[in-house]
């Protein structure tokens, strides 16, 4: 990389929240978060989710200390897709985007499981105008 624009591109992945870069995790606030009403599969996801990962993604995925958020811009489906969300429960995955350490694999997760979180996460995103 040219040293000289190691410094101004550095600033303005800080500027722009990129968490990997800059340290921070720039998630909304628990308590700002639209919390939907959810129906079916989503349903199903959000008890999943509360059993499963809330304690690492946040009750109403805004992170913890032990894990990143879903309601970021990476898990939003045109970076991270509902393929991954089943690929890192299954098999773990290593850290990325964030300094929170490696995911190990969710024990006694299903596919089905995963499925319907990713329902309840989307459903969460929609919400939260993240997501059409």
């Amino acid at each position: 990389m040219n040293r000289r624009l190691g410094l101004p591109i550095a600033v303005l992945a800080v500027a722009a929240g990129l968490p990997a870069l800059a340290g921070g995790v720039n998630a909304p606030e628990p308590g700002s978060v639209v919390r939907p009403e959810v129906t079916g599969e989503a349903a199903i996801g959000q008890r999943a989710y509360a059993a499963l990962c809330a304690s690492c993604h946040g009750e109403v995925a805004t992170g913890t200390d032990r894990g990143p958020p879903f309601l970021h811009p990476f898990y939003l489906p045109d970076h991270h897709g509902d393929q991954a969300f089943l690929m890192a429960a299954e098999w773990g995955v290593r850290a990325h985007h964030w300094r929170f350490g490696d995911m190990p694999p969710v024990e006694g997760v299903t596919r089905a499981d995963v499925k319907a979180i990713v329902a309840f996460v989307r459903a969460l995103q929609r919400a939260n105008g993240m997501l059409d």
